[in-house]
């Protein structure tokens, strides 16, 4: 299929998403923003909630967790949820406590590695630094957002003639003594700590002495770009999985109000096994539904027949199929950028999929107009996974795992293609549209 303005407005879109989320607290509050913007109204866990069918909400946790959704015009016991997963999180390095030290006359940055990112991807690039600050105030601890959009830090790389085996043996580092990062030359008088918090005092425009803590995320400060003869690739960081995080925010605020109740859920921590109070594998999602369930008026026994008639995608990325590594993939289930969403099958339940929700995103993909694909990893490589299995044991819900095909997953440069991008956005609200029943 040839690429449209529709194809490339939508891209654009996302690469404008992606920059303006460089952490997971700054991606809920662009999807917050968002939601907003089209009549959405936030909700707070602490507080009873009354819903009306066609009411428009969200609620937040740990301010990097956001769950939105629409109550349909059906009881949900009748109806159930049509749900989608995805996450605002993505490998990389994320700064320590006590992160600023002194060596020589500069000072570094100790970071920790967070998730599984390609850690050579992150030498000589611009890098910088955002996420949140913890500020002591009259009323008690709250949190602020906090990003240095200039070039702030680097790792730069250790020249090949000191490294003369780096071509034929690949970029290995130390995570504890080679990853540090390279902040500025130490400043008389001041030591690297004040450094620091002098810079983060500085940008968040508050006193140095109301700062109690702070989650900083090393982030790459080069925008999204279109590239290849055509422009039909786009290049950017996060793309795992704010590809995801985008497409299923378009099909909420796309889709037509139906019986179904509809729900989006952005998770945190997805990378690191989401294993906490606001990942996929704790109480958010399940609190969020039944209490939306109880919201309506129904009760708990409700709720549970609700669950049977639900239907979850969790959207995650997929891997593309690399023409210079042909050896990594599953040769008959090898997926191309821009063939389309892919459906993502693993025997061993590392994706959720099963041969009778692996027909719905098929017919989902018909119903659209669009292509779609089979991922299958090859047997004898390690399988990722995602959200989709935790959630459909945690809950019974029926699940699909699918994603856009992209290139260099967990580097700090990723690729996909354009066409995809929208593809799975259409197909997300073909599935929050359906009226099928499994």
């Amino acid at each position: 299929m040839q690429m449209t303005p529709e194809h490339q407005k939508h891209a654009q879109n996302l690469l404008d998403f992606i920059d303006a989320s460089p952490s997971p607290w700054h991606a809920v509050a662009e999807i917050s923003q968002r939601l907003k913007a089209h009549g959405y109204t936030p909700l707070d866990e602490r507080e009873p909630w009354t819903l009306e069918a066609g009411s428009r909400h969200y609620v937040i946790r740990g301010d990097s967790s956001l769950i939105s959704f629409q109550p349909g015009e059906s009881a949900i016991a009748d109806s159930g949820f049509r749900i989608i997963g995805t996450h605002t999180d993505s490998p990389g390095l994320r700064l320590k406590p006590r992160a600023a030290h002194g060596s020589e006359s500069l000072t570094r940055l100790g970071v920790e590695v967070y998730g599984s990112p390609i850690l050579a991807t992150f030498t000589d690039r611009d890098l910088s630094l955002a996420g949140r600050l913890c500020l002591r105030t009259e009323g008690g601890i709250e949190t602020r957002l906090i990003r240095f959009e200039q070039a702030l830090a680097r790792l730069p790389n250790l020249a090949i003639h000191m490294n003369r085996k780096v071509n034929d043996d690949g970029l290995k580092l130390n995570k504890q003594t080679e990853l540090p990062l390279i902040l500025g030359n130490l400043q008389n008088e001041m030591p690297p700590a004040e450094q620091l918090l002098s810079l983060l005092a500085r940008e968040a425009q508050y006193p140095r002495s109301d700062i109690l803590s702070f989650e900083l995320n090393v982030y790459d400060t080069q925008k999204g770009a279109f590239w290849g003869a055509a422009g039909e690739f786009f290049a950017d960081s996060q793309i795992d999985n704010l590809s995801s995080c985008h497409a299923g925010l378009t099909a909420l605020l796309d889709a037509k109000t139906g019986p179904h109740t509809s729900v989006c859920a952005f998770f945190d921590h997805e990378e690191i096994g989401s294993e906490s109070h606001k990942g996929a594998d704790g109480s958010f999602l399940a609190d969020t539904l039944e209490r939306i369930t109880q919201g309506r008026g129904e009760q708990r026994g409700e709720y549970q027949r609700a669950l049977t008639r639900s239907l979850m995608i969790s959207a995650d990325a997929a891997h593309a199929y690399h023409p210079n590594f042909p050896d990594a993939y599953e040769p008959l289930h090898a997926i191309r950028v821009n063939g389309g969403p892919a459906v993502k099958i693993n025997s061993n339940q590392r994706y959720a999929t099963d041969g009778v929700t692996e027909a719905y995103f098929l017919e989902l993909c018909r119903q659209a107009g669009i292509s779609s694909q089979t991922y299958v990893h090859r047997s004898d490589l390690g399988c990722g996974s995602t959200i989709g299995p935790m959630t459909a044991a945690r809950l019974g819900i029926r699940t699909i795992d699918c994603g856009v095909p992209m290139w260099a997953m967990h580097s700090a440069r990723e690729s996909a293609g354009v066409l995809d991008q929208l593809w799975l956005a259409q197909v997300l609200t073909t599935h929050l549209e359906s009226h099928h029943r499994l």
